[in-house]
Parts: C-alpha cells; structure tokens; sequence
C-alpha cells in the first residue's frame, strides 16, 4: 500500500520520540528521516521504524477512522417467544381461538425473560399477551353464554 503524507508524518514522531529518550544518535535519526521521505510504501515506513518502542504506526481501516462516539450502537437481540406470542395473539381470529392460550403463555415467559436479560421485544410480547387473554376470555364468554341459553331452553 501506497504511503500518505500522514503516515510519513507518523513514521517521523516516532522516530523523534527515539531521538528525544536518547535511543537514536543525531546521524542516525537524519538518515531515518531521510529514509521516510523517500519511502513510497507503508512497508518501507514499517521496516524503518520498527525497532522503536512505539514500533510501526498502524495503518486505520476505515472503520478505525470513525470515532466511537458516532458508531452506531449494537441493538439488543429481540427475544423469540415475544415474537411467537405477538404471532399467535394474531392468529387467534384465524384460528378460532386455538392460539390464544399459547400466546398468553408465550407473553408471560416472555416479559420475565425480556426482565431478566435485557433483550428487546416487550411490546410484542404485551401484543401477544392482550390478544391471547381477549379470545381467551371471548372464548370462555361464547361457551358460557351457549350453555346458559342451552339450559334456559
């Protein structure tokens, strides 16, 4: 790879803080200087610098060149049983209500797992829980209501 000027600049640094803590001669740091002007790679920097304590100034990646301040944030896994409630609180219409027990189920575990390890998906797994506990308990009303009007038949 091709050297910059900001990498000859480096490579110099280094090779003054050698001079300044005594471990180059005045002679010798002139000729290393020297050598890193007229180097045309960071190879060559590399082999000039490289038996200083600061050694070979690493070359950034373009990743290393973005501050962490503005690197985005890793986001939290989204817990999977949030996701199977929300996905059977859905499909309890579809279903005739079959659905609505897990979901209630899955919404519960869920919420105490989303607690205990900090993971996201707490508002599907309250999706699922209201929609698993309204067929559950519209469920349970149909059932109630038929057998009410079965015995007052």
């Amino acid at each position: 790879m091709l050297a910059s000027h900001a990498d000859r600049d480096r490579a110099v640094d280094v090779l003054r803080a050698g001079f300044a803590e005594g471990r180059l001669e005045k002679d010798e740091f002139d000729r290393r200087v020297s050598r890193v002007h007229a180097a045309r790679t960071v190879g060559e920097l590399a082999l000039v610098v490289a038996d200083l304590p600061q050694g070979p100034a690493p070359h950034p990646g373009p990743v290393a060149a973005v501050p962490q301040v503005f690197l985005a944030t890793p986001r939290p896994a989204q817990n999977g049983r949030a996701v199977g409630s929300a996905v059977c609180g859905l499909l309890c219409l579809l279903t005739a209500g079959l659905t609505g027990i897990p979901a209630v189920v899955l919404g519960h575990t869920a919420r105490a797992e989303i607690r205990r390890t900090g993971e996201d998906g707490d508002g599907l797994a309250l999706t699922g829980l209201v929609l698993g506990w309204l067929s559950v308990g519209g469920w349970a009303l149909f059932w109630l209501l038929l057998i009410a009007v079965d015995v007052l038949d």
